[in-house]
């Protein structure tokens, strides 16, 4: 049998490559709805239209890439209807979840407020927002029930007192953070606060940055409070041996579904370049990010494809034009960075932190505490990126008086570490991507474990997200619960949390550890880390932090 010649190999057709949507590879065709909106008319002129058209002419007259894209821009989202169950969160229609109020987010760029801005956004949140006022762990303040007819004067009385809410939702640069001890604390490398402001001043609202792929998350302070490894970029001050204090550059950090911490550039950044440095960061995202799906969009995925080394020579040969000086890691403690209690500052005067449970208060508190600040400091308070709330400049004597005048708001200097270090996102009251409450929910767990544990004495983070986007950080806490629908009792869907052990910042920066499918109800949720938390009390070393054991602990144990 004649045996036929072997065929030789057929040469594979070659796949063309899809476009990631990089402005810099030259072609700007938008490859999804959020492209062509922004493309069709910068984010930034929504302002106009709403002064004049849409606060006069009411929410029906709002066009929809107006209303659910561009005014964002503004940091105007629109709410979630009442009474909407996460479950149908996926299924309807963004005009079906939304209702025709508004969460309006207000810039505190570096955290820091006068007495007279604290009193205007009490009376806004009083006057225009039924009382409501929310402290984000981006050092925001969030008002909800906002009418498009209210908007303007917002503005008016906002921009009268140096504030903004000029880009603090959308895709660009977000509120820039900074420590909320800048300039008073003892430790302090360097203060940020100038580079801060530069940056504000000149960038934002600028057009060439208002068009970037995603968001974008700066921070810049001299001490590592920042939670710099979560951002896209921040720079964290640090003694260079020759040159002297100034700053390390971090770059890619970022949550949500696809959780990474930042990357050390290795670079020595001194205060004055802080502004153009940020500038060329802000620019290979703009010209280099993926634009063409949403969820590869973040700074995060150029920088995983890239590594530190090509992005640092692409921003010093394409975006500063000159090389950057080789610089130290910055130095970690264990000391924990959420500012709360009494401290001295290097003036000789004390800051008081104090604990609002997740966040919340209201606008007669604001205006309470902004009483408290000018009777007993010097009226300066200023919001954490942990949720928390300081009032500044407290000589000695005033401290125990401030300390008991605050604990009547509700607001305590000496919380439990449950209370202290319990965060939340705005969660299904509000958020229409929410598939489970969280603020209340928190609120409740605390008071539980308070009950139940009274003499927990182990720094604990507990934070509470109502969908996987991480607002509240879910993966690096040492308790993170993702919020879920969940089989209840009787197998029908009740709220309820996937459940992250073990994350973390600082010294033991890492990403929470998921087991078997470890989920809970909400109902059982006190419950639950009452018991997590005894195991961990049980079985923890000397000195061992709740996020290495939970590392290291069996999954029986984790349970």
């Amino acid at each position: 049998m004649t045996q036929s010649p072997t065929a030789p190999p057929r040469a594979k057709s070659a796949r063309p490559q899809k476009s990631h949507g990089q402005w810099a590879e030259g072609d700007r065709t938008p490859l999804n709805h959020n492209e062509e909106f922004k493309q069709a008319d910068d984010a930034l002129n929504v302002r106009a239209r709403i002064e004049s058209t849409y606060a006069k002419e009411g929410f029906d007259s709002i066009p929809g890439d107006d209303l659910r894209g561009r005014m964002r821009w503004w940091g105007l989202y629109t709410q979630r209807k009442q009474g909407i169950d996460g479950g149908k969160t996926a299924t309807l229609e963004p005009e079906e979840l939304e209702d025709s109020y508004f969460m309006l987010r207000v810039r505190s760029d570096g955290g820091a407020l006068s007495l007279e801005q604290l009193n205007t956004i009490a009376s806004i949140s009083n006057d225009f927002a039924r009382g409501t006022a929310d402290i984000s762990d981006r050092q925001n303040i969030q008002l909800h029930w906002v009418e498009i007819e209210s908007v303007p004067e917002i503005w008016r009385r906002l921009e009268a007192v140096g504030l903004r809410t000029t880009e603090a939702c959308g895709d660009c640069p977000r509120v820039v953070l900074g420590s909320p001890v800048a300039g008073i604390a003892a430790d302090e490398v360097i203060d940020g606060t100038p580079a801060i402001e530069a940056i504000v001043e000149k960038y934002i609202g600028d057009p060439r940055f208002s068009n970037l792929p995603r968001k974008f998350k700066s921070a810049i302070s001299g001490l590592p409070d920042i939670a710099h490894e979560i951002n896209d970029i921040s720079f964290v001050g640090v003694v260079h041996l020759e040159h002297g204090p100034g700053f390390d550059l971090w770059v890619g950090g970022g949550l949500s579904t696809n959780p990474m911490l930042a990357q050390r550039l290795g670079v020595w950044v001194p205060l004055e370049d802080v502004p153009d440095v940020w500038a060329g960061v802000v620019g290979i995202f703009r010209d280099h990010g993926y634009r063409r799906l949403r969820n590869k969009a973040r700074l995060k995925f150029l920088m995983a494809d890239w590594g530190p080394q090509k992005f640092r020579e692409v921003l010093e040969q394409d975006y500063l034009g000159r090389p950057l000086v080789d610089g130290p890691a910055i130095e970690l403690s264990e000391r924990r960075v959420d500012h709360v209690g009494v401290h001295r500052q290097k003036d000789g005067r004390n800051w008081v932190g104090v604990a609002p449970i997740a966040g919340r208060v209201s606008g007669d508190v604001l205006n309470a505490v902004g009483a408290v600040a000018e009777q007993h400091g010097s009226g300066r308070v200023r919001l954490t990126p942990h949720q928390k709330l300081l009032v500044l400049d407290v000589p000695d004597e005033q401290v125990e008086a401030a300390v008991t005048a605050l604990e009547a708001l509700g607001l305590t200097a000496r919380p439990s570490e449950f209370r202290r270090g319990v965060m939340a996102c705005t969660g299904i009251e509000y958020c229409k991507l929410a598939i489970v409450e969280t603020k209340a929910r928190a609120a409740s767990v605390v008071v539980e474990l308070e009950e139940r544990l009274p003499d927990f004495d182990s720094p604990l983070t507990l934070h509470v997200n109502g969908c996987p986007n991480a607002c509240a950080r879910t993966q690096v806490a040492d308790i993170g619960l993702k919020g879920m629908l969940v089989p209840g009792p009787d197998g029908e869907q009740v709220e309820g949390f996937q459940v992250h052990l073990g994350g973390s910042l600082g010294v033991d920066a890492g990403l929470a550890r998921k087991t078997r499918n470890l989920k809970v109800t909400a109902d059982e949720l006190g419950e639950y880390v009452a018991r997590v938390t005894g195991r961990y009390l049980e079985q923890r070393t000397d000195g061992e932090t709740f996020a290495r054991w939970a590392r290291r602990a069996d999954e029986d144990d984790l349970r």
